[in-house]
């Protein structure tokens, strides 16, 4: 593709995985661009990184607004950027049907976990308590449900016996700013193609 996708962030929180991504695309290892960064929560540590990097930034509350007329709100200010792909980084808000229907298999989350396992909140805890000795990180595409979009692309992480759930966090989260990054990449550069649930790449 030849020209920049362009690309709209969803954040509620520090944006690491934002960060990860806006410094990838600086590095020019993925032909994008960012062209808005909308934060729900006016605290969001990505809003100063953004605004650092020169990024445009939207505030758009969504504390005490009905799900409905915020996600209405949403799509009208998503619509107005025109972007190619949207990314959760760390969005602490379930994306509703009509942000989905408004833009389908354009929205892409990563998730702290091997997916179909541990969906849904605190899935690093949720894996080191269950026992488990290999979890990971999942970007997928979403849909309707929580966490049971298309996946793209996995990374295990190994469970070590000493491991906490802080450490094992810190370790996933070190291999979601590499994985994120290149699933936008091999969207960018249109080598993905959705065949049911499953997701093909084109590794040519």
């Amino acid at each position: 593709m030849s020209d920049k996708t362009r690309i709209a962030v969803l954040a509620s929180g520090r944006g690491s995985n934002f960060v990860s991504i806006a410094d990838a695309i600086k590095r020019d290892e993925i032909n994008a661009e960012i062209v808005l960064l909308i934060c729900n929560k006016p605290d969001a540590g990505a809003i100063d990184a953004a605004r650092f990097r020169g990024i445009e930034v939207k505030i758009l509350q969504s504390k005490g607004v009905p799900a409905p007329e915020y996600d209405e709100k949403l799509v009208q200010v998503l619509k107005s950027c025109n972007p190619d792909l949207i990314v959760l980084a760390g969005y602490m808000k379930i994306v509703g049907k009509q942000i989905i229907d408004a833009f389908p298999m354009k929205i892409i989350n990563i998730h702290p976990a091997l997916l179909p396992s541990f969906p849904g909140l605190d899935a690093q805890k949720q894996a080191f308590d269950y026992g488990v000795k290999v979890t990971g990180c999942t970007v997928h595409f979403v849909d309707e449900g929580v966490d049971t979009g298309p996946v793209i692309l996995q990374k295990s992480v190994l469970v070590d016996d000493d491991d906490t759930a802080e450490t094992l966090s810190k370790r996933i989260l070190a291999e979601e700013h590499r994985l994120y990054p290149e699933a936008i990449r091999l969207f960018s550069e249109g080598k993905l193609k959705i065949e049911g649930r499953r997701v093909i790449i084109e590794r040519s």
